[in-house]
């Protein structure tokens, strides 16, 4: 774990090298996009969208469900930053199709001697395509979230890096 910690701290240390002209990118993303996206490591919206620093807001949970928090930072990248296109991408193979709710609160109970887990929606699916449909929804039917926000659902597809749109604002 260390030699991994390492690693980044010594391409840190390679990209600050060639910082230069991104210490005046203005913290408005300058595509004025927002991407909501899984966490998934398998997925790199920059790469897959052809997007350099400073160009868009990628916020990451889980699934890339629009959670009250991932609903609180698309609400700050539009209202503060002035972000206008809202991208929701879920994936192919994703890990919150592997268990249920009560599955990975059970394995917490046994693993930790609590029921707190228990307490939180997991969002685990066994319909990836409809959960994009479902956060569309739940962000256009938001009471935060201006009637002028572009907001799109795509797929990822791991295995070829093809991204499918589901629905379309």
């Amino acid at each position: 774990m260390k030699k991994d910690i390492n690693s980044i701290m010594n391409a840190n240390y390679s990209y600050t090298e060639d910082f230069g002209d991104k210490a005046n990118l203005g913290m408005p993303p300058s595509k004025k996009i927002a991407i909501l996206t899984c966490m998934d490591a398998r997925l790199d919206p920059a790469k897959f969208a052809g997007l350099n620093e400073g160009e868009a807001h990628v916020i990451r949970n889980a699934g890339g469900r629009a959670t009250d928090d991932a609903i609180r930072s698309l609400v700050i990248s539009s209202e503060v930053l002035g972000t206008k296109n809202w991208l929701v991408i879920h994936h192919s193979e994703c890990g919150m199709e592997a268990f249920t709710d009560e599955e990975l609160s059970k394995t917490l109970e046994d693993k930790f001697n609590t029921s707190e887990g228990k307490y939180i929606n997991w969002m685990s699916t066994s319909d990836i395509q409809e959960c994009v449909k479902q956060d569309i929804e739940r962000l256009k039917s938001s009471p935060l979230v201006s009637s002028d926000i572009n907001i799109s659902g795509y797929m990822f597809d791991v295995k070829t890096g093809k991204l499918t749109k589901i629905v379309n604002n």
